[in-house]
């Protein structure tokens, strides 16, 4: 997409260029290509707009950046005189639609300076092949805090990721039909309406796309506090097991004693990472030595025969080999670092959850007494707080909110009272933390998945999940699942169309072979339901899902989050652009 909109368009002429970035962009660069793959499209060198660079007046700059005073001012400053410009000419390309008043000012005090002017729509982050997220800053805390219902600041973060989520539909050249959760709040009725406003409004006017009418797709909004279970329970599976349990941070896994450290980030690029990061951590176990084995014999072998040419071709293999190794080394390591936790204290957690998430233990037998469940993790010595609190969450959704009297004395028997807000402040997200006769919470009728192959401590199944099969056999009710748009014909549930054509066709032949589920849930996904959107396309090959959210959690952090929303802004939130 960029390729084609950025670089493409000024390679015409054959010369190196600079490229000028600012924050956004250039994590979203970072996100899409390496330095090599500008190399490639003939760029030398890599700054920042807000920065203070030498001039090279004889090359010509592409500026790369969002349409905000600040990166416009970078602009503006380095053409300010003819004379002493940085660069010899400007390419400019906006990530998204360029305000006139900035406009008119490029125009009055640079404008014979600049070749091109363009605006590109894509203001999403594509954080994996099939996950997005937005670049909303402090996102929860905007949609849940209760300190701002009383200001007007929820309505504009809406209207913010209603735009950029159109970006999302546009970069994929899909105009989709718009569905949501109705539910205890009206977060995604909200947002779902103003999303199908703004796709209106977007290929109204926009003179590239051939795409007017619904494409053959469904955007599904949820708030967050619809499945609470799959935040707060620990996954085995490798990559959330992986992002739960250790400190990885920007997708940077540090390995090593310290001083001694060596970082590995684990990302698309890497061929092993994406093949075992959805796999149970049991699997993953076994498989990586399976595979170092495999690698060192190749080596042997090539090593057996020692002709000058066989030493010629095992030179040129060797930094593949030394890759492969490194690479299976660094999730080795990564994999043995998730069993020494798991060993040392999660695994007794992890019965105690399962049984309380699901209502029955792993031999199918409900569970009577939830507090008997409860009791021995918050007894136990060894589980950290962080953990505890995890584990009354779990029991508290499972028995749909438990009295104030009771919840006080949990909190003050685990004595976390200065973290009691972990628990108390859910109720912001809209999930009953205490039990009424009026907050009956609906639960999505889950799906029979006994004769699936599990592990004991992995029985849960995240509940999107259900929602994505159920969406793509047209069995989710359109009461609970409400259209914003006129529906798709091919996704209509109700079969009216299929009963008027000839003798009802499978609903899967029906519609285009590339139809798209985009599934966006207000308030974070976690790695286990990005892994649901992986296995699901797996498993219905006539439709990929595409899953994205405000941002991508974890355990630790959302509990950190949920704490903060009863604090004032200006404690929790950076200051706005």
């Amino acid at each position: 997409e960029l390729k084609s909109s950025v670089f493409d368009d000024c390679k015409k002429e054959e010369e190196w260029k600079i490229i000028l970035l600012d924050d956004y962009t250039t994590k979203l660069l970072s996100l899409c290509c390496k330095m090599t793959d500008l190399l490639a499209e003939g760029i030398t060198v890599v700054e920042n707009v807000y920065k203070n660079r030498e001039p090279v007046p004889h090359m010509k700059a592409i500026y790369f950046i969002t349409p905000t005073k600040k990166s416009v001012d970078g602009l503006i400053d380095d053409f300010i005189t003819r004379s002493s410009s940085r660069y010899k000419a400007a390419y400019v390309y906006f990530t998204d639609f360029c305000p006139d008043n900035l406009f008119n000012k490029i125009k009055s005090s640079c404008a014979k300076s600049i070749r091109t002017c363009k605006e590109i729509n894509i203001s999403f982050f594509p954080y994996e092949s099939q996950v997005f997220t937005l670049n909303v800053p402090d996102a929860f805390y905007r949609c849940y805090s209760p300190t701002l219902e009383k200001t007007k600041d929820k309505d504009p973060v809406m209207q913010v990721m209603a735009e950029q989520i159109v970006t999302l539909c546009a970069t994929l050249d899909e105009n989709p039909g718009v569905r949501y959760k109705s539910g205890p709040s009206d977060k995604a009725s909200k947002l779902a309406q103003l999303v199908e406003k703004n796709l209106e409004n977007y290929y109204k006017t926009d003179e590239k796309s051939q795409i007017k009418a619904k494409t053959h797709s469904q955007l599904i909004i949820i708030d967050r506090g619809f499945d609470p279970v799959s935040t707060v329970l620990h996954e085995l599976t490798f990559q959330a097991m992986a992002y739960d349990l250790l400190p990885i941070e920007n997708d940077t896994y540090k390995q090593g004693a310290a001083g001694k450290e060596r970082e590995a980030i684990l990302e698309e690029d890497d061929e092993l990472w994406v093949k075992i990061r959805h796999k149970h951590i049991a699997d993953v176990i076994e498989e990586i030595p399976k595979l170092l084995k495999e690698v060192s014999s190749k080596r042997k072998a090539t090593e057996g025969k020692l002709s000058i040419s066989a030493l010629s071709q095992l030179m040129k293999k060797m930094p593949h080999y030394r890759k492969e190794i490194s690479r299976q080394v660094v999730h080795l390591n990564l994999a043995e670092d998730c069993m020494s936790k798991f060993k040392s204290n999660i695994e007794g957690l992890c019965k105690t959850e399962q049984d309380l998430a699901l209502g029955t233990d792993a031999e199918g037998q409900k569970v009577k007494d939830s507090m008997r469940v409860l009791l021995p993790v918050l007894l136990n010595k060894s589980h950290e707080s962080y953990d505890k609190i995890r584990a009354i969450l779990l029991y508290i959704f499972s028995t749909n909110g438990t009295t104030q009297e009771n919840l006080d004395k949990l909190i003050q028997n685990v004595q976390i009272e200065s973290d009691s807000d972990m628990i108390r402040n859910w109720k912001y997200l809209d999930v009953p933390v205490i039990s009424s006769s009026a907050a009956q919470q609906y639960k999505h009728p889950r799906r029979d998945r006994s004769s699936e192959e599990t592990f004991q401590l992995s029985r849960w199944t995240p509940v999107i999940k259900d929602v994505m099969e159920d969406a793509i056999e047209n069995k989710l009710d359109s009461k609970d699942w409400p259209y914003c748009s006129q529906c798709p014909p091919t996704w209509n549930g109700s079969g009216a169309v299929s009963a008027r054509q000839k003798p009802k066709a499978r609903y899967q032949d029906e519609r285009k072979s590339s139809a798209r589920l985009i599934i966006f849930v207000i308030g974070g996904i976690t790695y286990s339901e990005m892994r649901s959107a992986y296995e699901v396309s797996q498993a219905y090959k006539s439709c990929e899902v595409v899953i994205g959210s405000t941002h991508i959690l974890t355990p630790k952090g959302l509990l950190d989050e949920v704490k903060s929303l009863s604090k004032p802004k200006d404690v929790v939130c950076i200051k706005d652009d």
